[in-house]
């Protein structure tokens, strides 16, 4: 009987302990997150380092009539992309404000569910980032998917 309440303590601790761990990584992740959106808004090309190199971009698609339409992109077209929207962003002072943030663990890092409105809009899109932490500490976004009602991304479409 001593025994099974010392194994159940001890079973206990350990998953106190996991809570925490996991919550400081959750925790770490959403403010690389934070990090990131300060970035994105204020046209730092430091964002341009916060993505894997082998990272998975996706552009969803709402189309006018409701459906869904993903695109995927590999990460160096999105980053030049990405550097040349800078510029034409900053001039028309877009940017992105984010809502409803949630964490959560997954296979391959922190998931960050959001939702993302655009300047000017009145409605929000979904969005998500998994995030991972590297084996040098650094963070970078693994994968990231962003919800757009600009169809011109349609054309890039593997069809």
């Amino acid at each position: 009987m001593k025994n099974l309440k010392y194994i159940l303590f001890i079973g206990l601790l350990l998953v106190v302990a996991n809570s925490f761990v996991l919550a400081d990584e959750t925790g770490e992740a959403i403010k690389f997150f934070k990090k990131y959106v300060n970035a994105a808004n204020s046209y730092d090309e430091s964002i341009l380092k916060m993505y894997s190199p082998d990272a998975r971009i996706i552009r969803q698609v709402v189309k006018p009539d409701g459906t869904l339409e993903d695109i995927e992109t590999d990460v160096d077209t999105y980053l030049s992309q990405l550097k040349l929207g800078q510029k034409v962003a900053r001039l028309r002072r877009y940017k992105n404000y984010y809502t409803n943030i949630n964490a959560e663990k997954v296979s391959n890092g922190i998931k960050i569910s959001c939702l993302r409105q655009p300047t000017g809009e009145k409605y929000r899109l979904r969005s998500y980032f998994i995030v991972k932490k590297q084996p040098n500490g650094k963070w970078l976004i693994v994968e990231e998917m962003m919800q757009t009602k600009v169809q011109t991304f349609l054309k890039y479409a593997n069809r």
